[in-house]
């Protein structure tokens, strides 16, 4: 039996799929690539995973495809990443990161499916750590300021009620700030790919609000560690994955400069609605349960992801 991968084509997702095809399984990814790229997947195709194009909010994609390939695993990282899409249009959020994972969570429990992982989001469904003994761990109040981290805790809600309700085995995964190769430069979110983009081709980055507020930088490979980790464990439940480390934004810039050796003076730009001023988050309980801690240093994985932009 398979794997499916939800928006396999995508930066995180494209990752997985290349390790779990290392680990010797048979991967499908559905992804409708409105966000995703082909090209991310080529040497995966061309090692035998199989690409369905098709939309999370089309139950009847979702139930055909799972009830025909019976995978094994689930591995749900399609979403609405955009907290500005979110704070515009909130229905459309909602109908992507909530309906679309009701859609899939009912697809495996018709179809039996042995294990789901939600890819969720740290800082979003916290909100702001500014007042608050960092890094959070899994009790923290979730205190969401934009609906895109609501959805994606209602999400959560969904795989905890399937799981008392159909026995269904889940677990979400609350990941911190991804970067790394294949994170898209021209996208809305991903400030490491941003800035690598930016300062590689000469252009000037551009810093919201006044630079100093905080994320919890993970690099992408330590990410997919913790989800092939949580595909083949049968703890069910909320996991922290980040590195309990913050980072200012104009700290970040100054280490990519460094990396890039190129000069980093931003421009300077108003805040954002919806984003949190600080935040981190404690990943004790994925280390005990899981066995999974983030091994990748940011200096590193900065260095890392500036090589590959420096390839493509």
């Amino acid at each position: 039996m398979p794997a499916l991968v939800t928006g396999g084509a995508g930066f995180i997702g494209s990752h997985l799929v290349d390790a779990l095809l290392e680990r010797g399984e048979d991967v499908v990814v559905l992804d409708d690539l409105s966000t995703g790229r082909r090209e991310n997947l080529t040497a995966a195709l061309e090692r035998g995973a199989e690409l369905v194009e098709g939309d999370v909010t089309d139950a009847a994609t979702v139930s055909g495809l799972v009830e025909g390939r019976r995978p094994s695993t689930i591995f749900h990282l399609a979403a609405q990443i955009d907290v500005r899409v979110s704070v515009s249009d909130p229905v459309f959020d909602l109908g992507v990161n909530v309906g679309g994972t009701i859609n899939l969570l009912e697809a495996a429990r018709n179809a039996e499916v042995g294990r789901f992982v939600l890819a969720s989001t740290g800082g979003a469904i916290y909100g702001e750590g500014s007042t608050r003994d960092l890094p959070l761990d899994e009790t923290a109040e979730c205190l969401p300021d934009a609906p895109y981290g609501q959805s994606k805790y209602a999400a959560e809600g969904y795989l905890s009620l399937y799981q008392r309700l159909y026995g269904l085995s889940t677990a979400a995964l609350r990941l911190g700030n991804v970067y790394g190769p294949r994170q898209d430069p021209l996208g809305e979110a991903g400030v490491v790919a941003i800035f690598c983009g930016a300062l590689l081709e000469g252009r000037t980055p551009k810093v919201f609000g006044d630079g100093e507020q905080t994320r919890d930088y993970v690099y992408v490979a330590d990410i997919v560690e913790a989800m092939v980790a949580a595909g083949s464990s049968d703890v069910d439940g909320t996991f922290n994955i980040g590195t309990g480390v913050e980072t200012s934004v104009l700290e970040l810039g100054r280490m990519i400069s460094e990396a890039c050796s190129c000069p980093f003076e931003p421009e300077m730009a108003p805040p954002r609605a919806g984003e949190v001023q600080r935040i981190a988050i404690a990943s004790t309980r994925a280390e005990l349960e899981l066995g999974w801690r983030a091994e990748t240093a940011l200096p590193d994985g900065l260095a890392q992801t500036t090589a590959s932009f420096r390839r493509d």
